[in-house]
């Protein structure tokens, strides 16, 4: 399961570097794109603005199959403030431009399964993919928007995977 995360997460983050290369974070004084795993970053009271946040929430697995295939519920969750420019009048803009991004970096639904734990990373036998994303509701707190949508992620289980 932990190498169809990796893969999904490391194809989104490799999308949004061309589909917004201006969309960066900075953690641990190291800039980045703006997407993070929530489960492999240390606990943090508010979400950070600007960044897509991705929070497994849900697994389930069909083991009567010729490979156990794996089901992942994927959360996405992001905010903004909008711009200092424009005085945050335009979250709502800002908010539509990371849904935006968000369907780019989505398509196509599919990558090929890669084992990140050696280096260079392995091609494995079998790909992930995934359904069109459920987009929830536009909620506020405070100056910001926010948004989660749900991605199901499917990934076969190969011999040996954990």
């Amino acid at each position: 399961m932990q190498n169809a995360k990796d893969t999904f997460y490391i194809t989104l983050r490799n999308r949004l570097e061309t589909v917004n290369p201006a969309r960066t974070m900075t953690l641990r004084s190291v800039t980045r794109p703006g997407i993070l795993v929530e489960e492999a970053e240390s606990p943090v009271p508010l979400l950070p603005p600007d960044v897509f946040v991705l929070r497994w929430t849900g697994i389930s697995i069909e083991s009567r199959l010729p490979l156990p295939l794996v089901q992942m519920t994927c959360e996405i969750l992001y905010a903004t403030a909008g711009t200092q420019a424009k005085g945050g009048l335009d979250r709502g803009r800002a908010l539509e431009s990371m849904d935006a991004e968000l369907l780019q970096m989505l398509a196509p639904a599919a990558a090929q399964k890669m084992d990140y734990t050696t280096t260079p990373a392995a091609a494995m036998q079998t790909s992930i993919f995934w359904d069109q994303p459920e987009f929830g509701a536009l909620t506020s707190l405070r100056d910001q928007v926010s948004r989660a949508t749900t991605v199901t992620v499917w990934s076969w289980q190969e011999a040996g995977e954990k």
